[in-house]
């Protein structure tokens, strides 16, 4: 069953936090299925990605474009895990389902702690997902640095 981890951002921009994220990601060879809310937020981070590492880029992938099943991260605006990703990270509100958690090791749920509508969404989806019993952490970087600050459902 997949822990469930809350990014609430209020000191680093999404661009940041996805690429550090994601590079902490592979630095594990996990594969990654980052869901989008729109085609154009999906091109923004596609292009964003190139330029963000270290590295100078992250290699990634779009969905249903060719080798999509070989992207080590794969952007989509879909819930099918078409990379085989261990790890599942929705930013923008993307809906999680609690079914849909089954098949990961880890789902990140990201979301910019500026925006109370995003507030809305994370608080909805902490409460759902964590009624069905799945295991989550909520992550606050208020201090500076990512804090665990609640838990629930923890073996």
């Amino acid at each position: 069953m997949a822990e469930v981890y809350f990014y609430h951002l209020t000191r680093t921009s999404l661009p940041v936090t996805l690429a550090d994220l994601l590079a902490k990601c592979r630095g594990r060879n996990w594969r990654v299925l980052l869901k989008l809310s729109s085609a154009n937020r999906l091109k923004w981070l596609d292009d964003l990605l190139w330029t963000q590492n270290d590295t100078g880029f992250l290699a990634h992938g779009i969905a249903d474009r060719d080798r999509s099943d070989m992207q080590p991260v794969l952007l989509t605006l879909s819930d099918e895990n078409t990379n085989h990703a261990e790890i599942m990270m929705a930013v923008d509100g993307c809906d999680v389902r609690t079914e849909e958690c089954q098949g990961y090791q880890r789902v990140c749920v990201i979301f910019d702690g500026n925006d109370p509508a995003a507030l809305e969404v994370a608080r909805g989806q902490w409460k759902t997902l964590t009624d069905a019993g799945l295991p989550a952490k909520y992550w606050s970087q208020e201090s500076g640095n990512w804090q665990a600050k609640a838990q629930k459902n923890q073996p």
